[in-house]
């Protein structure tokens, strides 16, 4: 699998995404459901945002592991949220775990009215080997 980043400009970068990334020689296409923080007997969590976006980043490495996916090859993470303000007083979590593992990512974040119960946020990606 080749990746190659497509950034036109600059100020991305400090946002921790990419514009666009084409992939090419791919042997396999993950599309992982969104996931939320949702414990393992599948109760919704009712705790703030910055507690829900580490277990919805749990559940999403759970499936991509499982999937025998790396999170480096995450290509496309989309962000639904029902909370904007919230969200973004905690980017920093998602930006140190994207950093962290070095994806780099097409992204979309969108502001919903509802998600399921009590949820604030579902992730949502593409991953490529």
């Amino acid at each position: 699998m080749e990746k190659r980043l497509i950034n036109p400009w600059n100020w991305q970068d400090a946002r921790n995404y990419v514009q666009a990334v084409e992939v090419t020689n791919v042997k396999g296409t993950l599309y992982v459901s969104g996931q939320t923080a949702i414990d393992d007997n599948g109760i919704s969590s009712n705790a703030d945002m910055r507690s829900q976006l580490l277990q919805t980043i749990e559940n999403l490495e759970k499936v991509i592991y499982n999937s025998d996916y790396e999170l480096k090859n995450i290509v496309r993470l989309n962000i639904y949220t029902t909370d904007s303000a919230s969200l973004f007083e905690n980017f920093d979590v998602l930006q140190n775990w994207i950093q962290k593992n070095e994806i780099k990512q097409a992204s979309t974040v969108l502001e919903v009215k509802s998600l399921f119960e009590t949820l604030k946020i579902e992730l949502e990606a593409t991953a490529v080997k």
